[in-house]
């Protein structure tokens, strides 16, 4: 059955603060990477890395490099809705690897409804990179990039975007581990 949904992962960032492919970086033995890849691969027809890195080929899905080198997360939202065939896009960064079913299961139930991206807010802050997008959002997307606007946050307001509020068992699993003190913090090193 076909469900009209990419999953998208964005892997291409530099990893600065974490000093190491946050990616490769492994929970209970297997990679974030791998975790995101099997929680999104029971619900989308095909699951797409953002990279420049080849060593994300050994994933065994789709690679497409960024379509701007060192751009940040708008040009990989931009690079994941141009490669997608699909109306609806669940984009999750790498380095969320708690995302599960429950976690997309909300996300999915806006889905017949008009909005260009759906997403969680913790607390105060939103969750632009574990979120759903539709296609429809790539023209916003293409003009962010062309004038070099590098905020994930501005070109959302642009969007019609609907944010829920993460429930207390979602909360946790919301999480992007950036540095080594996140790690420890996670109890994933």
């Amino acid at each position: 059955m076909e469900k009209n949904i990419t999953g998208i992962i964005l892997a291409g960032g530099k990893s600065a603060r974490m000093g190491t492919d946050k990616g490769f970086i492994t929970l209970n033995q297997i990679t974030f990477t791998q975790h995101i890849i099997n929680s999104l691969s029971p619900i989308v027809d095909e699951i797409i890395i953002i990279s420049n890195n080849e060593n994300y080929d050994r994933f065994g899905v789709k690679r497409i490099p960024d379509c701007v080198s060192n751009f940040g997360p708008v040009a990989g939202v931009y690079s994941g809705l141009k490669a997608s065939k699909t109306d609806y896009n669940i984009i999750v960064s790498c380095d969320a690897p708690k995302v599960d079913l429950e976690v997309f299961k909300p996300l999915l139930k806006e889905r017949n409804n008009c909005y260009d991206v759906v997403q969680y807010i913790v607390n105060t802050k939103t969750t632009p990179l574990i979120a759903m997008y539709h296609k429809k959002c790539i023209n916003i997307f293409e003009l962010a990039v062309q004038n070099k606007i590098h905020q994930l946050r501005f070109v959302l307001e642009q969007l019609n975007c609907k944010t829920l509020i993460a429930s207390d068992e979602i909360k946790p699993k919301l999480v992007n581990i950036n540095t080594p003190v996140d790690l420890k913090q996670y109890n994933i090193c």
